[in-house]
């Protein structure tokens, strides 16, 4: 693995363990941990954590999609400066910028396709999402940091102004599921309003993610000390959480809509999770672990995508049967949690397979 001095093995370290924890859901691991036969045991409490909360509240799982869209945004400065570094002028950057987002967007549009046979309209997933928050972001990495932050803030103060004062009728209740505006946005894209009340409006707010992701990575390739840049991270992930939590009784935090305070809370908790592992990694130097999590996070989109259209339903049926005859003693509730620590093992192996061949599948 890469070691030198000018690649930052905290970014490794906390993309690959947030795309391990991806495909984990993959391996149907987490639904298996909240089985009504582990109800009111420790294991069935934390597996609650892998999902998302219903409506309003905070579990572990909904702060995921806030790590990886943050992550991108701290890769972009780091990226965009190497190409810079071999010769690419900022037009170069930009077209490049806009037929990646492209690509993301048709990406994760075509997956709502797959499983209707049939063309739908739908782009609530991290991909399509993330299509819309990169752009944004692209659009002030040339700016100064206040300008970035302003212009954050100001994406979050209009998508909490238009779910307040949305004049439809029927659509004009702004935190109840279905009755707001992100329902009717839905609608207005779709057709119909998601199941369960993802809104894909949550692209303009959240794009503060990967915004704060850029500022964060400005920073960490910048000229200021260790000791300045942990401190300014921490800062800015604590007051995120501070101003966050102490509205959510004004706005409730709801990930299904992206609330401001949601996204709020969930930059906070990004920032100060890229803070801890830069801490650790980079600074303290303790390493041992990271290539184990990083392979994961060199091939993000193909894993994502392999796992996501059935890759890792095919390796679960492969070893299906070895599975019932090596742990059937365990009973099916075990053989089927075994089973899917082999199914998660094996997506985590084919990423170690193409990181020691050296493929990389980028857009």
């Amino acid at each position: 693995m890469e070691t030198n001095t000018n690649r930052l093995l905290s970014l490794d370290f906390y993309r690959g363990l947030t795309m391990f924890l991806l495909i984990a859901e993959f391996s149907s691991l987490f639904e298996f941990l909240v089985s009504p036969e582990l109800h009111g045991t420790l294991i069935h409490t934390i597996g609650e954590q892998f999902h998302h909360v219903e409506w309003e509240g905070l579990h572990f799982w909904d702060l995921i999609q806030p790590f990886f869209m943050f992550i991108v945004g701290v890769a972009m400065p780091l990226s965009f400066s190497k190409r810079m570094a071999k010769g690419d002028t900022y037009k170069e950057l930009r077209k490049h910028a806009f037929k990646r987002a492209f690509l993301m967007l048709v990406l994760g549009w075509a997956l709502y396709c797959i499983d209707p046979g049939e063309i739908v309209f739908r782009f609530q997933n991290v991909l399509a999402q993330l299509s819309v928050t990169y752009l944004l972001a692209f659009l002030v990495i040339r700016k100064k940091p206040l300008i970035q932050i302003g212009f954050s803030v100001l994406l979050i103060l209009i998508s909490e102004a238009i779910y307040r004062f949305f004049p439809i009728e029927g659509f004009d209740h702004a935190f109840v599921p279905g009755e707001n505006f992100g329902a009717w946005f839905n609608i207005l894209i779709s057709g119909e309003e998601d199941g369960g009340h993802w809104a894909m409006f949550n692209a303009i707010p959240t794009a503060a993610h990967t915004i704060w992701g850029v500022v964060a990575g400005q920073l960490l390739i910048g000229n200021k000390t260790t000791q300045e840049k942990i401190r300014l991270l921490v800062i800015g992930g604590v007051a995120a959480l501070i101003i966050g939590y102490g509205f959510s009784y004004v706005t409730p935090i709801i990930k299904r809509i992206s609330t401001s305070t949601f996204v709020l809370v969930g930059g906070g908790w990004s920032i100060l999770a890229l803070a801890l592992c830069y801490w650790v990694i980079d600074i303290k130097k303790y390493q041992k672990g990271v290539l184990f999590f990083a392979v994961v996070g060199m091939n993000p989109l193909f894993i994502y995508l392999f796992a996501h259209v059935g890759g890792a339903a095919l390796i679960r049926k492969i070893f299906l049967p070895f599975s019932n005859a090596l742990f059937g003693w365990t009973g099916a509730l075990g053989a089927d949690i075994l089973l899917s620590f082999v199914v998660l093992f094996f997506l985590w192996f084919i990423c170690f397979w193409m990181y020691k061949k050296k493929l990389f599948i980028r857009i």
